[in-house]
């Protein structure tokens, strides 16, 4: 059983930047691939970017070269670096594991977080 707990989500200019964390419970966290996933009002959940085990790491296109996902594994804590941000990066931000790293990125994952708002003013 892994529980997750995003932190970090906010409210922020257009141009501007956030940090957010997903605190993993467990022993084995190495063990899992990691996701974040977003979901905008009336519109469904989408793919943000995914970190395996081995720290690979895939991103969706819109939010390729501005966003960085990242883990450290001695903290149970995964990351995502969000930079330039536009007002339509707004939405719910949820973190995700997985031992399958195609759950993770296809968004069947077994384990959700509670979710995060971000806001993006223009």
């Amino acid at each position: 059983q892994v529980q997750l707990v995003e932190s970090g989500g906010g409210l922020v200019q257009t141009g501007g930047s956030l940090r957010l964390s997903c605190a993993a419970s467990g022993r084995t966290f190495s063990s899992y691939n990691m996701g974040w996933f977003r979901q905008a009002p009336g519109k469904e959940r989408e793919f943000v970017a995914a970190i395996s085990r081995y720290s690979t790491t895939n991103y969706a296109d819109s939010i390729k070269g501005r966003f960085t996902i990242s883990r450290d594994n001695a903290k149970n804590t995964v990351y995502l670096q969000m930079n330039s941000l536009k007002p339509e990066d707004t939405a719910v931000y949820y973190c995700a594991a997985d031992i399958v790293t195609r759950a993770v990125v296809g968004g069947t994952a077994d384990y959700w977080g509670q979710g995060t708002q971000v806001t993006v003013s223009s």
